[in-house]
């Protein structure tokens, strides 16, 4: 659906009542007012629309350039496109409008993208897209690649399902005869996992031992434990000073072998020999 182009230029200002504001005061978001960022709702197919609104209170006219994600076209003189640019004058705003075309084959749950506006300086603004495709919602949550690396354990957790989820971690080791390393308890790690997301992660392990054979456990849940998953690896920690050891043993012990094969072999070979026979003199007279 094609939507006509559209920059409403407002005046913000009056000649009895001067605005001041610093060089970089320009500002972007949702026009209407008392929306710090977009959210739509759509079926697949859907063709959602909404305006942005760029604010320069500056005395100098802002020239930006909007772009948005790949579900995003903004309206243009000729046909739409994913990036558009305006001029906006000093004390004014300009009101932008957009579509938010939803693919028919979208996947139902949350879906995040933002909207960028920025200025011919480099500087940048962005404005949040959170969008909400019909259909059933499935929160389902992976964690993968346990390893331990250093003083950190590393790992992944990718949102398998069709809604956003904000997932929380218990971690659990045993060493040795089932002794006790780490029980922490679940707690909700500081990120936020859109569908399809995977994203790296590390927790800190700066007592972990030098000595030991563990077995760690990873437990991720989200959706009030609708979403739930663990990934348990072994864990052998050997100190550099034991390899050494064990490699200078296993040398010693390489090369007692090789001597020891080599002197059986030179036994066996002159054990195969057949025996000599001297010439006897008989001393016989023709």
């Amino acid at each position: 659906m094609r939507v006509l182009f559209l920059v409403a230029l407002l005046l913000a200002a009056t000649a009895t009542a001067p605005v001041a504001v610093a060089d970089d005061g320009w500002s972007v978001v949702p026009s209407g007012g008392g929306r710090p960022s977009f959210y739509a709702e759509g079926a697949p197919g859907a063709v959602l629309q909404d305006t942005v609104s760029v604010r320069n209170p500056s005395a100098e006219p802002l020239r930006v350039r909007l772009s948005g994600g790949s579900w995003v076209v903004f309206a243009g003189e000729g046909a739409p496109a994913r990036t558009v640019s305006v001029e906006v004058p000093a004390r004014t705003r300009a009101e932008v409008p957009f579509t938010v075309n939803v693919p028919t084959g979208a996947a139902p749950g949350d879906h995040a993208d933002t909207l960028t506006v920025r200025s011919s300086d480099g500087r940048s603004r962005t404005v949040r897209l959170r969008l909400r495709v019909g259909g059933p919602e499935l929160p389902a949550l992976t964690v993968e690649r346990v390893a331990v690396r250093g003083e950190r354990i590393t790992y992944e957790l990718v949102n398998r399902g069709t809604t956003t989820l904000t997932p929380s971690l218990a971690v659990r080791a045993e060493g040795l005869f089932g002794r006790r390393l780490l029980d922490r308890a679940p707690r909700a790690l500081p990120v936020e996992l859109p569908p399809g997301r995977r994203v790296r992660l590390g927790e800190p392990w700066p007592d972990r031992p030098a000595l030991d054979a563990v077995d760690l456990r990873l437990t991720v849940t989200a959706g009030g434990g609708a979403a739930r998953d663990a990934e348990a690896v072994e864990v052998r920690f050997v100190p550099w000073w034991a390899v050494a050891g064990i490699a200078g043993g296993g040398a010693a012990a390489g090369a007692f072998f090789v001597v020891r094969r080599w002197r059986r072999r030179g036994t066996r070979t002159r054990a195969k020999e057949p025996p000599r026979h001297e010439a006897e003199l008989t001393g016989a007279v023709m």
